[in-house]
């Protein structure tokens, strides 16, 4: 079973230029991937016999005030016993202004309402998403709630939220 660290080295050898850091001082050991790398990224550790990164997790977003961020959180799952073999999390960090990721939802399914969440709460937006709208708030909802910039509305609708 491969550790963090030799799967970050394994994908810096073979997308030089769109693996960036890895940090190891954490609980949860993360390769940063360029946003315009993850799908190429995600479809390479899911079919690669060795990394068979078959099941999303997650994907949770955060705001590091001016940079959002989608976290990926990939196991791979011995489909014979249903144990995990090997895990690894993928950091895709982009600009406030312009929040774009592609979508992974072609690669594995689950992100499609992974990705809605984080769209729909964090304002991340992903390319080529088959069908990328809010999931919890509605469609008229001004903003995205997680947002450390995010200032509460007092009325929605005609109802009283204060």
């Amino acid at each position: 079973m491969p550790s963090p660290k030799e799967i970050h080295d394994r994908l810096k050898s073979q997308f030089p230029g769109f693996i960036l850091d890895f940090v190891e001082e954490r609980i949860d050991p993360y390769t940063q991937v360029k946003p315009e790398a993850l799908a190429r990224v995600a479809a390479f550790i899911k079919n690669d016999s060795e990394l068979a990164f078959n099941y999303l997790v997650s994907i949770s977003s955060l705001d590091e005030q001016g940079t959002l961020n989608a976290v990926y959180h990939l196991q791979s799952v011995d489909l014979q016993t249903g144990r995990t073999r090997h895990g690894v999390i993928l950091k895709v960090c982009v600009p406030v202004e312009n929040p774009v990721i592609p979508s992974v939802a072609h690669i594995w399914p689950t992100a499609d309402w992974q990705e809605r969440e984080c769209y729909d709460l964090m304002g991340i937006r992903f390319s080529g998403h088959p069908d990328l709208k809010r999931i919890l708030t509605e469609e008229g909802w001004v903003g995205h709630p997680l947002r450390k910039d995010y200032v509460f509305p007092t009325e929605y609708r005609g109802i009283d939220l204060t």
